[in-house]
């Protein structure tokens, strides 16, 4: 039986090593008769992430920092000063609401080292790492060895002894139905549907800048020049797409330049966006937006470079028309530039920014170039137009709204990272929940601002609107109470964390539930009350995690699921917490290297290794007390998905 064990556990090893996304590489260089520098790199595979030495907020960090250590330092040989990485990238983590460092692609640390024993040719080191990707995290350990002279790295022996063997039979399950484990649920999120949904979000954002007095009565003087003045009416349809051709040219170029950045430092779009004193400028900038919207002072690029763009349209045929989109563009900027700023700061705070910018920006350029094209292939169409009014103004004031509704976002960021708590989670949403009034009397009529014409009976539309508004505040007020509904997941993103909050924390369980740390502890409570078990490998570093708890969890069906029909085990593979010594042991690799178990996260972590032959976190497993696997695993997902999976597993169990 503990042969096959052991057999067990050299396969479980090789799957896990299989998936691990870092690859450790050493080597010497020699500094002088004395003196060597050690150096380690690390390749990591695409997506991922691996966590620096340093972070921001130091131990108080939420990830695990790569950690190095070596063996004998001290006695044969000096460490000379820390080890030296590269300048990692930082940025806002916004489910802990802190700074953190990582590195992507590949990384090289150097230790530099001063013999002082003749006969050491060798050095034994190890490094403790955290890496992550979209869906899941890892946490694991690697030995590095380190030859001075060229002769073979002995790395030394440890044993694995019968209690050792006996604390690994005891992690083994009899698991049944084991054949479901292959049957994987919650696959990647689709960057594509992401880039779909910035598209849409680009092109709403033109709709709305459509809508502007900047923007609106340039449709039908625009498209009538180019069916009327035209004597070939097919010439004038193909111009007329030509232009919203170039408006979409246009507001794609002006992405350009990010990709730039991208590629010569990945880090540069992370830092303006994480940067404390940006995101204040940000905030100050979005602030003074608002105030041009409401009507207080205009904002205009120089009226030199429109002149000039607009004599250049002049010189008429292809060079002319792209003038005249430009010339638009410019023309238009005080009502589109403070969307574009918008749609600017949202792309450079996502991974992949400058794509997503490029994404957004062409939504952007399509929906103003759409009614061009559109009203020059049916020119009748034109005669439905509404026509330009005081609604106008009033779309931009509530513009204007929203816009100082998000620059509060920005200063909420450089709270976070600087724990200021001036903006703690509630106060946020009580910050909205003003401006929604605000903007509310102002849709009735009860406050004005500088542009607005003469006061006119409320209109139908007008008046929805208003009740829309009221509902979106209503919708707000529970966020100000501490209850599992104040997640506001339609807003998921934009308020402060639910942890960075006025109240204090309960309970140490996820959104309130009661949960199990242990595994035997959960599985006796799961058999005196028969109810099957949700078994929850996690961590409390990983990010997706979280994310589960607070938007999937938190759904009013799947958390009154899980609260009253599920036994949650929740396993913490990072927890560094020391096992109590007769509880740790030695864990023999494929490779011959033997890891020691001494904490609560080494434990689960090989707990879930010999049992589900993976390392990844979330990581989720239904099953009942006599160990009947009900479904196939579930990982990082959405709600629905979750929800029919966690119902799929009760109706198993019952039947």
């Amino acid at each position: 039986m503990r042969n096959l064990l052991v057999a067990l556990f050299l396969l479980v090893t090789t799957l896990i090593q299989a998936q691990n996304p870092v690859k450790w590489d050493t080597s010497v260089e020699k500094v002088s008769d004395s003196e060597y520098e050690l150096v380690i790199k690390a390749t990591i595979e695409e997506h991922w992430h691996l966590y620096a030495q340093n972070q921001p907020l130091g131990e108080e960090a939420s990830i695990i920092p790569t950690t190095f250590s070596f063996k004998d330092a001290g006695g044969n040989y000096e460490l000379i000063e820390d080890v030296e990485e590269e300048e990692p990238i930082t940025e806002l983590d916004q489910i802990f609401g802190e700074e953190l460092s990582y590195f992507a692609e590949e990384v090289t640390f150097k230790q530099r080292v001063k013999i002082t024993n003749p006969t050491v040719n060798s050095i034994v080191g190890s490094v403790e790492y955290q890496a992550c990707d979209d869906q899941r995290c890892i946490f694991n350990d690697a030995d590095l060895g380190f030859s001075l002279d060229g002769s073979k790295v002995d790395f030394g022996t440890k044993e694995v002894d019968s209690k050792s063997i006996n604390l690994a039979e005891d992690l083994a399950l009899p698991l049944k139905n084991t054949d479901l484990l292959k049957d994987v649920h919650g696959s990647d999120v689709s960057k594509e549907r992401d880039l779909s949904s910035l598209f849409i979000l680009g092109f709403l954002g033109g709709l709305i800048a459509l809508l502007t007095p900047c923007v609106f009565p340039m449709i039908p003087l625009t498209v009538s020049f180019f069916t009327k003045q035209t004597s070939n009416k097919k010439k004038g349809i193909s111009n007329a797409i030509l232009y919203g051709v170039f408006i979409i040219g246009i507001y794609m170029a002006l992405s350009v330049p990010f990709h730039f950045l991208d590629s010569i430092a990945p880090e540069i779009l992370n830092n303006i966006s994480t940067n404390v004193w940006l995101n204040v400028i940000f905030f100050v900038i979005f602030v003074f937006f608002a105030f041009s919207f409401f009507g207080y002072y205009e904002l205009t690029l120089p009226s030199s470079w429109g002149n000039k763009m607009d004599s250049a349209s002049s010189s008429g045929g292809i060079i002319g028309i792209f003038f005249m989109a430009l010339t638009l563009a410019i023309v238009s900027f005080s009502c589109t530039g403070p969307i574009l700023g918008s749609l600017l700061a949202g792309s450079l705070s996502n991974d992949g920014g400058a794509m997503q910018l490029t994404v957004g920006m062409t939504g952007f350029g399509a929906a103003l170039a759409l009614p061009f094209a559109l009203f020059a292939l049916f020119p009748n169409m034109l005669k439905s137009l509404p026509k330009s009014g005081g609604w106008m103004t009033t779309t931009k004031v509530i513009l204007g709204f929203l816009e100082l509704a998000l620059a509060f976002k920005f200063l909420s960021n450089a709270d976070l990272v600087e724990h200021w708590g001036i903006l703690k989670r509630e106060i946020f949403i009580g910050i909205w929940i003003v401006i929604g009034i605000l903007m509310t009397l102002y849709v009735f009529g009860i406050i004005r601002f500088p542009h607005d014409g003469p006061k006119k009976k409320l209109s139908f539309y007008r008046g929805a609107f208003g009740v829309a508004i009221i509902g979106f505040v209503v919708y707000l007020i529970p966020g100000l109470q501490k209850s599992n509904e104040s997640n506001l997941k339609l807003l998921s993103g934009f308020p402060p964390p639910v942890f960075y909050s006025i109240y204090p924390q309960e309970s140490d369980c996820p959104l309130g539930l009661t949960c199990f740390k242990d595994f035997e502890e959960g599985l006796e409570y799961a058999r005196e009350n028969n109810k099957p078990i949700l078994l929850d490998f996690t961590g409390w570093a990983c990010v997706n995690c979280r994310k589960m708890e607070e938007n999937v969890w938190s759904e009013p069906e799947i958390f009154s699921i899980l609260n009253e029909e599920y036994v949650l085990i929740s396993l913490y593979v990072d927890d560094r917490k020391d096992l109590p010594e007769d509880l740790q042991f030695n864990y023999k690799m494929d490779n011959g290297r033997v890891k020691s178990i001494k904490t609560i996260g080494d434990k689960w972590a090989t707990f879930q290794a010999i049992n589900f032959k993976t390392a990844s976190q979330p990581y989720y497993i239904l099953m009942s007390p006599d160990f009947e696997l009900l479904n196939g695993p579930q990982q990082y997902t959405e709600a629905i998905a979750y929800y029919e999976w966690l119902k799929s597993g009760l109706e198993n169990f019952k039947n």
